[in-house]
């Protein structure tokens, strides 16, 4: 009889147990065709690609994430999350959780506070705010994918939501001696950021000041190390989502002569016609301030990106989409439609001064 009833108890602790604690398997799926012209092929002239493409809409991922109940209004989180490339199979950039990696303590009252690998806070708060939520095209484009990136060694902050306002803060640390700006090989230096937000029914609004150092702690690069102002909004009218914002950058460590600041600007509405179908246009301008430019830095510069895009909701969990656009550059501009860096192994940008046209058709399953 004690033997059974001991078993009972027992087997009510570990159900109580499993109660409190969930652990999520996530991700999502996505991959189509995607079609390119005026690629400068290096040789003076430019080509035209057909490619099979993965995580143009979005990047194709998976993770898992959990939480343990302390009590109190107080939880244990974490977060596992990589990229993966369905077309070939591999992961991001050669890591195992390549965009999120914490763990940390949950509270109803005082808010969230984790440590570890995470999305740079301009990725994780700019997406929200634009019309093509960071797709392959998107606010990203123009500014060479300066915000949509991860940075490693993070303490970050999230407040709760106090009357529609929240703030989020991010620290990363660079973690090297003798240096307390500078990260490892391959790595951003030292880098922070803080976000503050407000929401209602009618509209949101977002302002984000980031610090991105390079591997040597300096800001040497307005697309891949530099300081970034940015804000936003977000109005809803009926049917329609209307979203704009600005950003400005400033690279004050760029070599002597190199272009150091840029200002870039939207403006994109989606129309819900149906509970299934949306079409979303938008436009994206960059404007490179005065000095020249390098093999990795763009020279003094403009140009305006248009944008149309659409998806059909299959089910709950499935849609379909179709993306094309269009890139106008001034005589010095080499942007392409995609958000690739200037000196990247694998370009897309055209000839300076070349316009350039993108589109791409897949499917997105989300689990």
């Amino acid at each position: 009889m004690k033997t059974t009833l001991g078993a009972v108890v027992l087997l009510a602790a570990s159900s109580a147990a499993c109660a409190q604690s969930s652990v999520t398997m996530y991700g999502r799926v996505d991959g189509g065709i995607e079609y390119l012209n005026h690629i400068a092929n290096g040789n003076g002239g430019s080509s035209t690609r057909w490619s099979a493409e993965g995580g143009d809409w979005g990047t194709s991922m998976w993770g898992l994430k959990g939480t343990e109940d302390l009590g109190g209004g107080s939880a244990a989180i974490f977060d596992l999350e990589t990229a993966v490339q369905i077309m070939n199979g591999t992961t991001g950039g050669g890591r195992l959780w390549s965009r999120r990696a914490y763990v940390g303590l949950k509270n109803d009252t005082w808010g969230q506070l984790q440590a570890g690998r995470n999305l740079f806070i301009d990725s994780d708060g700019v997406w929200a705010f634009d019309p093509f939520v960071q797709q392959a095209v998107s606010s990203a484009s123009l500014v060479r994918g300066r915000n949509w990136q991860q940075t490693s060694n993070n303490v970050e902050y999230h407040s709760p939501v106090w009357k529609g306002l929240d703030v989020q803060g991010q620290y990363s640390f660079g973690n090297q001696p003798g240096n307390f700006n500078a990260g490892a090989e391959g790595e951003f230096g030292r880098s922070d950021g803080i976000m503050l937000s407000y929401h209602s029914t009618l509209f949101d609004l977002r302002g984000i000041y980031d610090e991105l150092r390079d591997s040597s702690g300096r800001f040497s690069n307005i697309f891949t190390a530099s300081r970034e102002y940015f804000v936003g909004g977000n109005l809803r009218v009926q049917k329609f989502k209307i979203q704009a914002a600005y950003t400005h950058y400033s690279a004050p460590d760029s070599p002597p002569g190199i272009s150091d600041t840029a200002d870039h600007y939207w403006l994109g509405a989606t129309y819900q016609a149906t509970p299934k179908w949306a079409v979303t246009a938008a436009g994206f301008y960059i404007h490179v301030g005065e000095g020249g430019g390098d093999a990795s830095h763009d020279p003094a510069s403009h140009a305006m990106l248009y944008a149309l895009g659409t998806t059909y909701n299959l089910s709950a969990r499935t849609f379909l989409y179709g993306t094309v656009a269009y890139v106008n550059n001034s005589k010095n501009g080499t942007f392409s439609v995609f958000a690739t860096p200037r000196d990247s192994s694998t370009p897309t940008s055209p000839m300076a001064g070349q316009s350039q046209t993108g589109a791409y058709v897949g499917m997105m399953h989300v689990f």
